[in-house]
């Protein structure tokens, strides 16, 4: 009877059946955000996990073969957006630790727990670099992954030392401009607004 009654509920779900979608949503809110704010300890980002993680749901409906409930389906999404978080959280802050520039001292010294964070951060590094122009992207590559001196930057960018050090600090806060921004692609700007309909009795 129980496997009747999630199967009805998936067809439901399935064809974008509103009434069913929020009564899901509904019964298991409280149960999935606890649950993430326990591991994510902030209520902002925990209400930003639980929107991300239902429509995740919706989304991935598609690749749902039932081998596990609904509820179990949903709650591996949000394990999943868990650790996304978490991740660049950490990247984050080490980035952006301790130096009043919000640089990173040096990028080369950079400690992480696992192998798949060192190349997700390299890669990021990267990317924004990519997208920095020519000459704050070279000064940074130089001093924080080359570790070259300001005097050494100087004489290889053919600049004065005050004038490499104006531009080394500018290409700074080009970086965390740029990092943000990066943080934010993807984010769709009617995706907050699709997941509060939900909590919205359908008509």
């Amino acid at each position: 009877m129980k496997r009747n009654k999630e199967d009805e509920l998936y067809s439901r779900i399935i064809r974008r059946d509103d009434v069913a979608l929020y009564n899901f949503y509904k019964e298991h809110r409280q149960t999935l955000y606890h649950f993430i704010l326990r591991q994510i300890k902030e209520k902002a980002d925990a209400e930003e996990i639980l929107q991300d993680a239902f429509l995740g749901f919706i989304e991935s409906l598609r690749d749902f073969r039932g081998q596990s409930s609904m509820k179990t389906f949903l709650f591996s999404i949000a394990k999943n957006k868990i650790i996304d978080k978490l991740r660049r959280r950490k990247i984050k802050k080490i980035l952006f630790s301790s130096l009043p520039k919000g640089f990173v001292e040096s990028l080369s010294t950079i400690l992480l727990d696992d192998e798949i964070d060192r190349r997700y951060i390299t890669n990021k590094i990267d990317s924004i670099f990519n997208k920095l122009p020519n000459d704050y992207a070279t000064v940074l590559r130089l001093k924080y992954k080359e570790g070259y001196k300001v005097q050494e930057i100087a004489q290889k960018v053919k600049l004065s030392f005050k004038a490499t050090e104006s531009l080394i600090f500018r290409a700074r806060k080009a970086f965390v401009i740029a990092y943000n921004q990066h943080e934010e692609q993807g984010i769709s700007p009617n995706k907050t607004q699709t997941a509060r309909s939900l909590l919205t009795n359908p008509q």
